[in-house]
Order: structure tokens, then sequence, then C-alpha cells
């Protein structure tokens, strides 16, 4: 942030209020201009528009002949649907605005107190100040000087503080990016589950209506490919339903990720927030290099395959005659010639 926000007592009004105010996209005070979402969650208008961007890869901007777009809103997953305009077409919260303003203003005329700043525990007396980059852990000026890391390289705080939060926070963006791409295919999936079952159904009833006009000789047929379309449809379905346990169960640990990844951001001290950073960031790439899961292919949903056309059954049914008959009359008519004869 662009201010001490570590000035503020744990667990005072002020600090209540600043967490109120932080967007959940950049995990910073919410900026000019901020947009209001149908949800009435705030965002920054350019967090929002870096999500709806990811989310709508084809809209090129105001101007585009695309008609809109839609996302989910990072905090709530309410879906948020966006005319030709994107996200300039989202409402200003002037309100929030000027709650910043004045938020800003009562935290820049407060002093920083003392006793808020992690010391170090081998000099007792002083603060952890600086950043051994050999060990990678955060030290004070002493330990530099006397103490374990004399030898080491070392670098300023807040340098290796600002790198290592703006790398957190580019990790949150690649989390939710990645939810809600998993998002989408999860409604893709449940669509396809749904689009096989109404399939299903209307192959039924075809194939219900071309057994109906048949004899009941044609019953036990009708029934074996009833049931061949059922178990089609079951193989099919219970594939998909697996696919989007998998999906469901990878983003409730993105997600639990991303939360753990959100708390560790709020951190506002330098040196605590180092303690724990780079292990979490290593965790996030990690998860987002994961496997994987499988994909149904395109037309996977179709039941065209069970498509029975019975015309030639039915020609062969209206030809059916009394053969026999007719070779009875003729061997009839035979014995009458040669009786003549």
């Amino acid at each position: 942030m662009d201010f001490q926000a570590g000035i503020l007592q744990d667990g005072s009004p002020m600090e209540s209020l600043e967490k109120q105010l932080i967007c959940p996209i950049c995990l910073e005070m919410l900026s000019k201009p901020v947009v209001i979402l149908p949800c009435q969650h705030n965002l920054c208008r350019k967090c929002a528009n870096d999500v709806f961007q990811a989310a709508n890869p084809y809209w090129q901007g105001r101007g585009s002949l695309i008609s809109g777009g839609r996302f989910r809103c990072p905090s709530c997953r309410h879906e948020v649907l966006l005319d030709r305009h994107g996200v300039y077409g989202l409402q200003r919260n002037l309100l929030v605005e000027n709650i910043i303003d004045i938020y800003k203003q009562e935290c820049s005329s407060r002093p920083l107190k003392k006793g808020e700043h992690p010391m170090c525990k081998e000099h007792e007396d002083e603060r952890i100040n600086i950043y051994c980059v050999t060990c990678e852990v955060p030290t004070c000026s002493m330990c530099k000087v006397f103490g374990a890391h004399k030898d080491c390289e070392v670098a300023p705080l807040q340098t290796i503080f600002q790198g290592q939060k703006t790398e957190l926070n580019n990790c949150i963006s690649m989390l939710v990016a990645g939810n809600d791409r998993i998002q989408t295919i999860i409604s893709q999936l449940e669509d396809s589950c749904q689009s096989t079952e109404e399939n299903s159904e209307a192959a039924k009833r075809e194939l219900c209506a071309r057994f109906d006009a048949l004899a009941a000789l044609l019953e036990e047929k009708k029934a074996e490919l009833l049931q061949r379309i059922s178990q089609e449809q079951a193989d099919k379905t219970a594939f998909i339903q697996s696919l989007i346990c998998q999906y469901k169960e990878q983003l409730e640990k993105s997600s639990r990720l991303v939360e753990t990844a959100i708390q560790a951001a709020e951190e506002t001290g330098g040196a605590a927030f180092l303690m724990n950073a780079k292990q979490l960031i290593k965790t996030i790439v990690e998860a987002s290099k994961g496997g994987r899961l499988d994909k149904i292919e395109q037309g996977y949903e179709s039941m065209d395959a069970f498509s029975v056309s019975l015309d030639h059954l039915t020609e062969a049914v209206h030809a059916l005659d009394f053969d026999p008959a007719e070779e009875d009359e003729e061997y009839f008519d035979g014995e009458e010639e040669e009786v003549e004869e």
C-alpha cells in the first residue's frame, strides 16, 4: 500500500475498516475508480477489467462488435453479466472512494508506535531491518556485523518485501484466473450432462414411437435397444459426474489456498510477512503446475449413434402375404390342366 496500515493497533475500528476496503484481486486498498458489482461487492476498475478480459479473451473494447460478456465475482462467485461497454458500464461507488480518501488522511496523521516491529531473537534490542539473501531469512544489522550472517549477502528489507509481495499477488491472480477456468469447465460439464440426459430421452421417445407401430414380435427387440441407450447414458453420465467431482475437489483445494494466500498478503509487516511468504509462494506455484484433469471430447454427449431406422422393416411388414397359398393355387391349376389333357 501507499500508506502504513501498521500504525493501527490490532482489532481497532480503523483496522476493521481497512479490511473492508481491500480489493480481493490485488489485495491493496481499492483504487479510483471503484466499481460496484450487482452482488454489491467492490473492485478496482483495473482489477475488474483484468478478470473480465481473462474470462472473455475475444472482447476487444467498448467499440467491439461483441455484445458483451460475463465473469464471476471473486468474493462470492456471483456471475456478473456486462453489456458491450464491458467494465466501463458498471456503476462507480463514490461513497467508498470518499471513505478511502478520509481513511488515508487519518492514517497519515498517526505516528508509528513502538513495539510493533519484530525484534531479533539473538539481539533483543535490535529490530529486524535487513534481509539475508544467502540464508533467505530476515535479520538485524548486528547479525550482519557480528553474528551468524556476517559473511552473507544482504539486501534492504523493503526491497525484498515489495518483490515477494508482488510475486505473491501475481500468484493469487493466477489462482483466481485458474478458478474461473475451472468453474467454466464445471458449468460446461453440467450442461453436457443435462444434454446427454435430454438427448437420451429424445432417443427413447423416437425409438418407442417406431416400435409402437410394430407387432408384439418387436417388443423384445425394442426393450433390448432401450437398455443399450440407458446403459450408454449411465456410462456417460457417470463419467461426466466423476469429472465434475474431480474439478470441484480441485476448485475447493485451490480456493482454500487462495484464502491462505490472501491472509498472508494482508500482513503489513515486512519481516513477519517474509517468514512464511517464500514457502507459501512455492506451494502456490507447485499447485498451479499440478496434473491437469481429463475433459470430454466434443460431441461426447451426443446420442446420434442410437438413431434407428425401421423403414425397411415397415416395408417388409407391408409386403407380408400368404405366400404358401399362392404356391398351392399354382399347384391346383396344374392338376386341372393335366386332367383336361
